[in-house]
């Protein structure tokens, strides 16, 4: 059973050869950890008024490569708030990748679905005497 959403914040971005770490235009695994990080600051904020502190991750998972020219969405859910703790789950799918030909090196294609690339879930602590909102 899924656990219901209590916010959920969607990013989406392109991946340029600047995020390239390995030949072939592969992007690693540290540059999705950091969309994750700045999709928690975002639930942070929005429910707290703070960008609070990441935690702990409880399970990360790399499902599939991700290459310069594709373009990801970041979705993060809030799913518990404490005292203190934010207890959140992430997912990046990719919604378009480079379809380049002889003919024409910037084509590119719009997925029919989303393709889950990787996955997340953390916590995050907005210490108490920050939020500026106080938690539901």
């Amino acid at each position: 059973m899924t656990t219901p959403s209590l916010l959920t914040i969607k990013l989406h971005l392109r991946i340029s050869e600047h995020d390239v770490h390995y030949a072939g235009g592969l992007v690693d695994g540290a540059r999705l950890m950091a969309l994750f990080g700045d999709a928690a600051t975002e639930l942070c904020i929005r429910n707290d008024g703070d960008e609070g502190l990441f935690r702990a991750y409880q399970s990360v998972e790399f499902l599939a490569p991700v290459h310069a020219g594709d373009f990801l969405e970041v979705t993060a859910e809030l799913l518990g708030v404490g005292r203190t703790s934010r207890q959140m789950r992430f997912a990046v799918h990719r919604i378009i990748k480079p379809a380049p030909t002889p003919e024409n090196d910037s084509a590119a294609d719009v997925l029919d679905a989303p393709e889950l690339v990787a996955r997340a879930e953390g916590t995050c602590v907005v210490p108490f005497e920050k939020q500026r909102r106080r938690a539901r």
